[in-house]
């Protein structure tokens, strides 16, 4: 049977799926704990009742996984995919335990630090670049980003029950015990690369850092995926607390997130599906950021009320799905294609620094200023990033197209590259011969496929 091009092969189909489901649990031993943490820290644990340290807490795997990210990607570069990621999952299941075993909050701390050290996000991804062919390599990296915004709901949900059953530190253990798992699942499970190499679509280069952080509207959007991680933080600083005064046990809490988070999924994909086919990405990403400052706004006035927490989260949650789906589609519009994978590299930093910031600062208005002083500061954040937004030029009704080429050495590269831009639809065209690749930035309309089709072969 004939195999389709742009269909993946059963190899790549299981390389996708596996190392989309090592980034999940990954992000799932991150995630986890947020709903439960703060409660738990503040009855139970020595120094949980200095909520700058439980803000600390939640917030230190942002930090070392902010700094650590990008150099993790250059050495799985030079070094290998696979010795990388087995490094991050060991120092993942080594800061989970410590904090599993942790007597005091900053034994906890000292554990979500390392857990965060083990950065194996940009090699995952280099990994999925290695393992697939340039047709379907957009699917493969869809897989992933669809896993994250799962993990994120089941965690949310899971996170009480577990803490029925197994308690906080048993969480941690959990989560630390599945890293290791993890590890056998790489070694028999996820395929060994050909060749291991830079991939300009999928990894940060140093030498692109400049043209990045130059781009406004570059840096826009990444203060706005600092600005949505940081409030997510702050929000789980306080909102356990709210839902315990309004006399939910932790282990209840799953009944308020589950029908939030299954509605919230449901009522994304409208808007999402306006943006990218009416070409409305600019007005459905501001409405966005206005209807998660509403609900934050609705949380300080109704969350004396379960159901007004509820509607409140709703509104947020969506708002969240919306703003994590189209920021990144963001970037890829906006950013040139030869810094695509630094542009990705410096937003993904920043997010994880948002969360470090976040929590710290969630708690520490929480400790001095009191809950509402978390609701008004995500509300004066998501006002502040909305008049950043407004500023910003709509992106381009652009998509990003690759095509596999034969071998050529650098001058037919360049003279291919040359008449590619030619072409009816094509903004943008890089040709890069050591990759055997041609990524063109193409109009959504207007756009001739088998012009460049034809040029590619030729």
């Amino acid at each position: 049977m004939e195999h389709k091009p742009d269909s993946m092969t059963q190899l790549e189909r299981r390389a996708s799926m596996g190392l989309a489901g090592i980034y999940g649990l990954r992000m799932l031993g991150l995630f986890i704990i947020l709903p439960v943490f703060a409660l738990y820290a503040a009855e139970r644990l020595p120094g949980g009742e200095n909520h700058v340290l439980i803000g600390i807490a939640l917030g230190a795997y942002g930090l070392t996984q902010a700094v650590l990210q990008i150099p993790a990607g250059w050495i799985s570069d030079r070094y290998g995919r696979k010795p990388v990621i087995y490094a991050g999952l060991l120092l993942f299941a080594i800061g989970s335990f410590i904090a599993a075993s942790a007597d005091n909050i900053y034994w906890v701390i000292a554990g979500r630090a390392i857990q965060g050290a083990g950065a194996i996000n940009a090699a995952v991804m280099a990994l999925t670049a290695d393992l697939t062919r340039e047709e379907v390599r957009t699917k493969a990296m869809a897989m992933i980003g669809i896993t994250i915004g799962i993990t994120f709901s089941i965690s949310l949900v899971l996170a009480p029950i577990l803490y029925q059953a197994i308690d906080v530190p048993g969480i941690f253990a959990l989560t630390g015990a599945l890293a290791l798992l993890a590890m056998l699942f790489v070694a028999f499970i996820i395929p060994n690369p050909a060749i291991t190499r830079f991939h300009s679509g999928s990894g940060a280069s140093s030498k692109r850092f400049g043209d990045v952080l130059r781009n406004k509207d570059l840096l826009r959007l990444d203060f706005g995926i600092f600005a949505l991680h940081a409030i997510l933080m702050s929000v789980f600083m306080q909102v356990p607390f709210v839902l315990k005064k309004n006399g939910l046990e932790i282990a209840q809490h799953w009944q308020v997130y589950l029908p939030v988070m299954l509605l919230a999924l449901v009522l994304m994909v409208p808007p999402i599906i306006i943006a990218e086919k009416k070409a409305k990405m600019k007005q459905v990403f501001m409405g966005a950021i206005a209807l998660a400052a509403l609900g934050q706004l609705s949380l300080m006035l109704m969350q004396n009320s379960v159901w007004g927490v509820m509607l409140s989260l709703l509104l947020f949650f969506t708002a969240f799905n919306v703003l994590e789906a189209t920021l990144p589609s963001m970037i890829s519009k906006i950013a040139p294609l030869a810094s695509k994978g630094t542009a990705m590299g410096v937003y993904s930093s920043v997010q994880f620094l948002g969360a470090f910031l976040g929590a710290i600062v969630g708690g520490f208005l929480m400790q001095y200023y009191g809950g509402n002083a978390v609701f008004a500061f995500a509300v004066g954040l998501l006002l502040l990033w909305l008049l950043v937004a407004s500023t910003m030029q709509p992106p381009a009704a652009v998509r990003t197209k690759m095509y596999p080429l034969p071998e050529m050495d650098g001058r037919a590269g360049a003279e291919l590259q040359q008449n590619l831009v030619q072409l009816n639809g094509v903004r943008e065209a890089m040709v890069v011969p050591a990759e055997c690749m041609a990524c063109l930035k193409v109009d959504m309309s207007g756009f001739d496929e088998d012009a460049v089709k034809n040029l590619v072969k030729g």
